[in-house]
């Protein structure tokens, strides 16, 4: 008898369960998912024989959808981009048999270095008008001009000659195959410091989309420093410059000084 009433107590619970979990016309909220990071280290040291080097890039998303995430619906961008400062692009022009610089443009707040990485070709991902909107990739950072630029028929010249010189110069990179997911829902992304990477507070960001519409972000600093003796002297020059100059001046005449010594003709 304990048994019967038992299962009759609990046909009456359910409806009051199924109430509690869900009622009609009440909409709801889907979880969002979630995305972290973690890096190879946290600091960067230059010394006077750095060649460049890979950054690693540790991350894992939760609340997945897991169906989307089997069939490859999920796509991780991550970005190192450099110390923001404004850059200066000029054009040089031929003057009566003289190469001189006739026109130059100055670019607000622009990243020193980008190395980008993704899951695939970036254009694959997502829009290039989302791109823009995100500022997401070489060819969608914001250059916007400062002061007074004419008409804007030369803005889009000057943009690509800033792209092209620092993509030349090694300091803009992307890897489009640089992001590879190691498990379900763990993926690793490395990342390709050059050799002249600038001073400073860089930062590393990751991008998370899911079919095609961006999801979240997660960021985090990546200190550079030089080391060592070229340390010393940059910090000299910038702390005590009168006291480096005269420095400078005297290793100067001692050098030319003992030269001349050197290869004096008798």
């Amino acid at each position: 008898m304990r048994m019967v009433a038992a299962v009759i107590a609990l046909l009456f619970l359910l409806p009051a369960v199924a109430a509690a979990q869900w009622l009609p016309g009440q909409a709801t909220e889907a979880v969002r998912e979630g995305l972290e990071i973690g890096t190879s280290t946290s600091e960067i040291a230059i010394t006077s024989d750095f060649h460049g080097a890979d950054l690693t890039i540790f991350g894992a998303l939760s609340n997945t959808d897991q169906l989307l995430l089997a069939v490859g619906q999920y796509d991780v961008v991550v970005v190192l981009e450099g110390p923001r400062e404004d850059a200066t692009v000029r054009r040089k022009e031929r003057v009566f048999g003289i190469w001189v610089n006739t026109r130059s443009m100055t670019f607000e707040a622009v990243p020193h270095s980008y190395s980008m990485s993704s899951s695939r070709m970036i254009d694959d991902v997502v829009t290039p008008l989302d791109l823009t909107d995100q500022g997401i990739g070489i060819d969608h950072i914001p250059l916007t001009p400062v002061g007074f630029v004419g008409d804007g028929s030369n803005l889009g010249e000057f943009r690509e000659a800033f792209r092209r010189l620092q993509q030349g110069g090694g300091l803009y990179d992307r890897n489009p195959s640089g992001v590879r997911f190691v498990s379900s829902n763990l993926f690793k992304a490395s990342l390709r410091l050059p050799a002249n990477i600038p001073n400073g507070v860089h930062t590393v960001r990751a991008y998370l989309f899911k079919s095609g519409l961006f999801v979240t972000e997660k960021s985090l600093p990546l200190r550079v420093i030089k080391t060592g003796i070229e340390q010393t002297i940059t910090d000299a020059a910038h702390e005590q410059p009168i006291l480096y100059g005269f420095a400078a001046v005297l290793l100067a005449v001692i050098t030319g000084w003992g030269a001349s010594l050197i290869f004096r003709k008798d």
